[in-house]
């Protein structure tokens, strides 16, 4: 049987598209989804093993029941696959503007061929559909398949402004809030302080995208993609970069003893690993602020996955400080590796 693959008049083994599919994936975003989805399983196991309410009633187990490891692992797996899963289907709608903006993409330079990259891609959000309702919790299918369709979305709102921002944070929240669901399962699915943390996540992931666009200014401009970065123009969003690099902080410090978002007491693992991620998110607004363009403008994004990540990581310190820790410095130092893999800013 053969194993060729017709692609723009070039011959592809099965070999080298699953290579060029696993470029096309940009693993080292997979912990942005898969340490979203972790704060949902963490948290999961935590209700599941509170006794009585600590203090609120959020914070209560009701038929919760600890997850079996196998299936924790699972969920975990599947969220840190579900980036570059989707990946493929943003890069195969974007297509146009990666022409410009990343010409050696595997897609863009024929190695990767368009429908059977998004074909696999569909293939595989099926299968997780399927292990959705059979193996885990029926009720997360509905977070799943709104992310999915948010992700088609994306690629369409990121051309008006706020609106591509404010899509991408809740696609991912929402990554948070279906391994929450398909932990097990639960009476109570969404509470003050639940919903307070999906909106935190959602906040500092569109924060993320935003930094992302500088590299794609001009790739955005031609191709009539109005983004923030677009919208006000490189000098302009050097100092948007800079303000917004507080919103995370400002946002979480506001609910927290303004409106009593977190309904739980801070530990001193949680308070450290919020100032280190601070630190990190304010370092990208200067690191956006002095290399708005050129190569540097590209390398900045370690920084910004680091902060993103980190801070998710530091969600998961609220109620479980050593996994928050634990996760902090893997996010840390796996996102630079596995970003550093790929040294070419054109693909």
């Amino acid at each position: 049987m053969s194993t060729q693959i017709i692609t723009n008049s070039k011959h592809v083994s099965v070999f080298g598209f699953l290579k060029a599919y696993i470029k096309s994936m940009r693993l080292y975003y997979s912990f942005v989804t898969g340490i979203a989805g972790w704060v949902g399983v963490a948290f999961y196991q935590f209700v599941a093993t509170t006794e009585g309410t600590l203090g609120t009633s959020d914070i209560s187990r009701t038929i919760e029941v600890a997850t079996p490891v196998g299936k924790q692992l699972l969920i975990i797996v599947i969220l840190f696959l579900a980036w570059g899963i989707n990946q493929i289907i943003n890069d195969f709608l974007g297509y146009k503007e990666d022409r410009i903006n990343a010409p050696d993409r595997p897609m863009v330079t024929g190695q990767l061929p368009r429908y059977k990259a998004l074909a696999l891609s569909v293939f595989l959000m099926l299968v997780v559909f399927i292990i959705t309702i059979i193996y885990l919790e029926p009720v997360a299918i509905i977070p799943l398949v709104a992310g999915a369709i948010l992700n088609v979305i994306y690629e369409y709102a990121k051309g008006h402004g706020l609106w591509g921002n404010i899509s991408f944070g809740i696609m991912i929240s929402l990554c948070g809030l279906f391994a929450f669901y398909a932990s097990g399962p639960m009476d109570i699915y969404i509470t003050k302080s639940r919903l307070s943390a999906l909106v935190f996540i959602a906040v500092i992931n569109g924060l993320m995208t935003y930094y992302t666009y500088f590299k794609d200014y001009w790739g955005d401009k031609l191709a009539g993609k109005e983004t923030i970065v677009v919208k006000f123009g490189l000098e302009k969003n050097k100092y948007i970069a800079i303000a917004a690099s507080f919103l995370p902080s400002i946002l979480f410090l506001v609910g927290y003893f303004g409106f009593g978002a977190f309904e739980i007491e801070l530990n001193s693992i949680f308070i450290i690993l919020g100032f280190m991620t601070i630190f990190l998110q304010v370092w990208t607004g200067v690191l956006y602020y002095k290399n708005p363009r050129g190569e540097m403008t590209y390398y900045s994004l370690v920084t910004n996955f680091r902060a993103c990540t980190c801070g998710q990581a530091t969600v998961i310190a609220l109620f479980n400080p050593q996994l928050g820790l634990i996760l902090f410095l893997i996010s840390y130092v796996f996102v630079g590796f596995l970003f550093n893999l790929n040294t070419n800013v054109k693909a």
